[in-house]
């Protein structure tokens, strides 16, 4: 089974960033898309950023285009949400998911992913 684990939440107040992290222990990345979900209490998960390891194409959801970043790092194998100018409505708890799947793109979709971590809160203050 693999194992997906976030770091990087916290609380900030509006305006401010946080960068969460993403990695899979003992396993790199090739031929994994990546991706970002967040899930605000009484709402479903939804997708924010994904990343196709192999060929570095990224999508975004709307609400987080133009303050949102995801990234690599190739020797880490580690994947990171860059999040600047942060709004109250970016609360939420955030989940790191990952998928082997021989494709140019990601999805921004939960079913398209299998493995996921726990989460890590993000709180945005106003």
């Amino acid at each position: 089974q693999l194992r997906v684990v976030e770091s990087g939440g916290g609380s900030v107040q509006a305006g401010g960033s946080l960068n969460l992290s993403c990695t899979t222990p003992g396993l790199t990345f090739d031929d994994y898309e990546m991706g970002w979900f967040r899930q605000a209490p009484g709402k479903e998960r939804e997708g924010v950023a994904c990343l196709n390891w192999s060929t570095g194409n990224s999508a975004y959801a709307d609400s987080v285009k133009g303050r949102f970043t995801i990234s690599r790092d190739n020797a880490k194998d580690t994947v990171y949400l860059q999040m600047n100018s942060l709004k109250t409505e970016d609360t939420a708890m955030y989940y790191c998911a990952a998928e082997k799947r021989y494709m140019t793109g990601c999805y921004l979709f939960t079913s398209e992913y299998r493995y996921w971590g726990q989460g890590t809160q993000v709180t945005v203050s106003p």
